[in-house]
């Protein structure tokens, strides 16, 4: 399960790439946020927004496979705020 992020460690990651997936279902949220990832520098934040609650439960796997970390998620008004710091 996803950890549940605090606005603390929010603001601690300072500036993040957003990626708005808010209208793709499953799969389309983990598919915008593996192309975006490519334009994010190593070691640096992606916010994928995402409406499918799904995502939160393949995000941990893909990021563990694609050697990124989840960090964790932020629930929002209809939709869902994911934290993945790329590794390589």
């Amino acid at each position: 399960m996803a950890a549940v992020m605090t606005e603390g460690e929010i603001a601690g990651l300072g500036e993040t790439t957003i990626v708005d997936a808010r209208g793709a279902a499953c799969p389309g949220p983990m598919i915008e946020a593996k192309k975006a990832m490519g334009g994010v520098p190593v070691g640096e934040v992606m916010e994928l927004w995402s409406g499918d609650p799904q995502t939160k439960e393949d995000m941990g796997y893909w990021a563990e496979m694609a050697g990124h970390t989840f960090l964790g998620v932020v629930p929002a008004r209809g939709y869902e705020r994911l934290f993945i710091r790329r590794g390589k």
